[in-house]
Formats: structure tokens, C-alpha cells, sequence
């Protein structure tokens, strides 16, 4: 594989970001763009599924406190 300097070099924390903001479905085609260029596949799942534990562990905790 040739490396021309256009390969995958965000952190996962770019990774993380990415995903938070497409939850909100309000991300820029520039930056949609630049994501799909430097984004490490294997970090934007990782980054998924917390983010949807996250999700889903608020959900419940908002049903704990309204409920009980």
C-alpha cells in the first residue's frame, strides 16, 4: 500500500467528535468529507457504540428519575 500522506491520521477523539455531531445529524459536506478521508474505520465503531451506550444509559436514567 502506498502511503502518500492522505492516509487515516485522526485520534479517536476526532473519531468520537465525528460520531457525537452525526447523532445530531448537523455536520458540514467539508467536513463529511474530510471524516471520510481521515477516519479510522475501527475507531468511528468503537466511537459508535459507546456513543449509543451513552445514549441509551441516559435514556434510562431519565426514565429512572421521572418514574421513581
Amino acid at each position: 500500500m502506498n502511503d502518500s500522506g492522505h492516509g487515516r491520521k485522526s485520534s479517536f477523539g476526532q473519531s468520537m467528535k465525528a460520531v457525537m455531531w452525526s447523532f445530531f445529524g448537523v455536520r458540514k459536506r467539508r467536513d463529511l468529507e474530510a471524516d471520510a478521508t481521515q477516519l479510522n474505520p475501527l475507531h468511528v465503531i468503537a466511537a459508535a457504540l459507546i456513543g449509543a451506550a451513552i445514549f441509551i444509559g441516559v435514556l434510562i436514567l431519565i426514565v429512572r428519575v421521572v418514574v421513581g
